[in-house]
């Protein structure tokens, strides 16, 4: 049994990758901006606790004591948070002496099959973009900050299936797919295993 910390476990991903943890059968401190607003999985191996992933020390304190970290943390609009909270984890985790750090992304950083970012294709919706490029700029922000610690940086090929029920499995995929979908409780099961058995490092990993 492991320590697993999870922030932004409020969310469709971070809930169901409190689930997976559970299910797993390790303890999981679920770190979210709002205890009182929480819906996700609360057993006797759950603690739910608040907290802020823009803040370093923050972020050092929730993740002293575990052995694995993974965020799934977001934020609407186009400010900082991301770059903020790529900061606040790279030495935060150091701080707390872990050296793994799991994150959920985006399938619109990944280039196309015809090598173009999806982002970046003529038909993505202009409206998208100020989102995607405050992602880009916190997934550079991990590249450059991140030091010895060691990350992987993991979004569906494509889009979530928000209906969909947990097959068990997925598949790793070398470029983006806009059509390609996944439920949220088979990409918990791809954050699980890179924390438990990390196999890629320093890279964006699209999996569906």
């Amino acid at each position: 049994m492991s320590k697993y910390v999870i922030f932004g476990a409020g969310g469709r991903a971070g809930r169901q990758a409190v689930a997976e943890a559970r299910g797993r059968g390790h303890q999981v401190t679920a770190v979210v901006r709002d205890p009182s607003r929480y819906t996700g999985p609360a057993d006797d191996g759950v603690r739910v606790a608040a907290g802020d992933v823009t803040d370093a020390a923050a972020v050092a304190a929730l993740a002293a004591g575990h052995d694995h970290a993974v965020n799934t943390t977001a934020a609407l609009g186009s400010g900082t948070f991301f770059t903020d909270a790529a900061h606040a984890l790279a030495a935060g985790l150091r701080e707390a002496g872990l050296d793994r750090l799991v994150t959920a992304g985006l399938a619109s950083l990944l280039h196309g099959a015809d090598g173009v970012r999806l982002l970046d294709a003529p038909a993505f919706p202009a409206e998208f973009r100020p989102f995607c490029l405050a992602h880009a700029a916190g997934l550079e922000a991990l590249r450059a900050e991140a030091g010895p610690l060691d990350w992987v940086y993991v979004s569906p090929a494509g889009d979530f299936d928000h209906e969909g029920r947990r097959t068990g499995g997925y598949e790793i995929r070398d470029h983006g797919d806009p059509a390609a979908r996944m439920s949220y409780a088979d990409f918990a099961i791809a954050l699980l295993d890179e924390a438990e058995n990390p196999r890629h490092h320093r890279i964006h990993l699209a999996v569906t």
